[in-house]
């Protein structure tokens, strides 16, 4: 009887402990990487994350079909508006953000696909428990994989497909909880005299990685 029980609590704490869909931190900062199958882009970046405001601030340098590029954006989703800063001649160009906000985590309609360890469980502080996740993602007619930390749901990196570039992965770290400076989410005063340019196509957070000059 004794053995019974202490089998059914450890059948109970395993199923306590499946992972589940979950969203990231709602204020969050850090750098991150993008490359694409096709090798048409690579950037690195650094991002500012606030859902609670639904706005986003991303710093790139990268490259574009073999060109450099610098790329400043903030993107403010509740007023549907983004603004794309050019420091060097202090310009600012306002376009229509059309997207839906892009939530961090993982997607409620996703599939688990298995539990690691980044790095080594040998050694304390060794290694990262993470969780990867797939689904479909039929705004850019293709699948995704995405992989969070176990514990925080922090991103660490994120794999989808598009018919353009194939496979593309954004690869996140050196994350912080939190924003250290709200203010970067305001337009710079160069910006104030920007004139809101027509959009041809919705804009994306994942589009903001390749549609570059």
């Amino acid at each position: 009887m004794r053995l019974l029980a202490v089998l059914t609590c450890l059948l109970a704490c395993c199923l306590a402990q499946k992972p589940k869909p979950c969203e990231s931190p709602p204020l969050l900062s850090g750098a991150f990487t993008v490359s694409t199958q096709n090798e048409k882009v690579w950037t690195y970046g650094k991002y500012v994350y606030d859902a609670l405001g639904k706005r986003m601030r991303l710093f790139e340098l990268g490259i574009y079909e073999n060109k450099t590029f610098n790329y400043d954006a903030i993107l403010l989703y509740r007023e549907g508006v983004m603004y794309e800063i050019h420091d060097h001649d202090k310009t600012c160009e306002k376009k229509p953000l059309k997207a839906d906000f892009f939530v961090l985590g993982v997607p409620k309609n996703s599939s688990f696909v298995g539990q690691a360890v980044v790095g080594t469980s040998s050694a304390p502080g060794a290694g990262l428990l993470v969780n990867t996740w797939t689904g479909e993602m039929p705004e850019l007619g293709g699948k995704y994989m995405t992989t969070v930390t176990e514990y925080g749901c922090i991103p660490v990196n994120y794999l989808f497909h598009t018919a353009d570039y194939g496979w593309m992965v954004i690869n996140y770290f050196d994350n912080v909880v939190g924003i250290t400076d709200p203010g970067v989410f305001i337009p710079p005063d160069f910006c104030k005299a920007a004139m809101m340019k027509p959009q041809s196509q919705p804009v994306d957070i994942f589009s903001l990685f390749h549609n570059k000059h």
